[in-house]
Parts: C-alpha cells; structure tokens; sequence
C-alpha cells in the first residue's frame, strides 16, 4: 500500500502538493487509474484513485474511506528532554511513532543540553515515519515546553517519571505497572537526568517513580522503552 499524508484532504476528489505529486508520479511512476492511499493523520485511510497524473498537481478521486484505522486502545504522551545530538532525539520521534505514541513534548528540564529544536524538521521526520509504517495517526509534536509547564498540563491518566536517582518513595516496574488500556503521560530527562528538585516536583504533583529495567540508558532509548512496553502491555492476547 502507498500511503501519502494530507491533513487537508477533501472529498470527493483532492490534489496533492507539489511534493506529493513528484513522488507519486515520477519516483513511483502511478498512473491514471492506479489506486492509493491518503490518510489524513487524524484516523482515517482514503482510498483513492488517480485522475490526473499530474506530476506537479495529481488530483486524486476519493472512492472509499475507513475511519479510525488501527486506533490505539490507550492515550500515550511521551515528555522527553531533546539530547545534545539532535540525530538522536529524530531516531526517538521515528521510532515512537512506528511503534505509536499519540503526543510527544519536547521537555526543557535543569540539566537539558539542548534547549532549542526546530518543530518543523522534527514534523517531517514523523510524518515520514506514518508513512513508512501505514499509520492513520500522525502523533502531535508540541513546541519546547518547560518541564514545569508540562507538569502543570491537564491529563486524563495517570503520570511517571523515569530517573535513575535514589527515590522519594516507591521506585515502580513501568512494564509492570502498566495497566491495558491505560492513558499514560511518560516523563523521560536529558542525558544528565532529572534534578532532585524536578523529581520532588514531579512526586508532589503525583507523579509515579518508575524504572525502565536496571540497565542504564539513555535519553533516546529510555524513552523507545516507555512507548514498546506500553505496545507490548496493549497487545493482542495469544
């Protein structure tokens, strides 16, 4: 299947960008008549065919439609500090995305080394990673958020904290403190981990203490782990 995002797309016919259009017609060479598939990242998969390959303007015609397209069961927010190598925060978003996540915040915490990011670029890393998996949910990328302003946020679901620090109370097995079918906000620290006082905050404002393992990770990682243990705690029953 060829899926293409169009977050605008119209019914009963849509044309692609100028972009779009190039990879459709001349990289995957479809023609007039040949089908394939927009989803406009909000659930639903079009089903489509071409009715004018045009390589700058390919006007599709809209023929089937399937709302909700392997909905997630949960409501997963991964709140992650950027790393110093902004190479390896991408390989996060991608690798989140692929195996689903519905909201990421890029977090600024006390010992953050990178206090920047540009949205946009980040933007079509996921968008490129939805495509390259079939996803019908393209995930919401906030802007650079204080980590006490993504701590004031409202949220439906229970909170954790991820740190390697010695712990306020109860450290817990995220994987195992997991319910199905949980909504769940992750916080993950930057490379030099949470501040003390972060961890206090996060705890006093109910967050849950949690471990990933007893391997020690890093920022990317850690955070690929929080979103593959929600998946696997989600997954089919064998």
């Amino acid at each position: 299947m060829q899926l293409f995002y169009a977050p605008d797309i119209t019914t009963p016919e849509y044309t692609l960008g100028e972009e779009e259009s190039k990879h459709c017609i001349r990289v995957l060479r479809l023609a007039e008549g040949d089908r394939l598939h927009i989803t406009d990242g909000r659930g639903g998969i079009y089903e489509c065919e071409i009715a004018s390959a045009d390589a700058r303007r390919c006007r599709v015609r809209i023929i089937g439609m399937t709302p909700e397209f392997e909905k997630m069961p949960y409501n997963l927010i991964m709140a992650v500090a950027p790393t110093k190598n902004i190479d390896r925060f991408e390989w996060f978003l991608e690798k989140a995305t692929e195996i689903g996540v519905s909201e990421i915040i890029p977090t600024e915490c006390a010992h953050s080394e990178r206090r920047t990011i540009k949205t946009e670029r980040e933007n079509k890393v996921i968008t490129a990673a939805v495509k390259q998996s079939l996803k019908a949910y393209h995930p919401v990328l906030h802007e650079l958020t204080s980590f006490r302003d993504v701590l004031a946020m409202p949220f439906d679901g229970r909170r954790f904290i991820a740190h390697c620090d010695e712990p306020f109370g109860e450290k817990r097995y995220f994987a195992t403190e997991l319910a199905a079918g949980e909504n769940a906000l992750v916080f993950i620290g930057p490379e030099g981990d949470f501040s003390r006082e972060e961890i206090a905050e996060a705890v006093t404002a109910g967050c849950i203490e949690i471990t990933l393992g007893h391997q020690r990770l890093r920022t990317e990682t850690a955070a690929v782990m929080a979103v593959a243990a929600a998946a696997v705690k989600n997954g089919p029953k064998m």
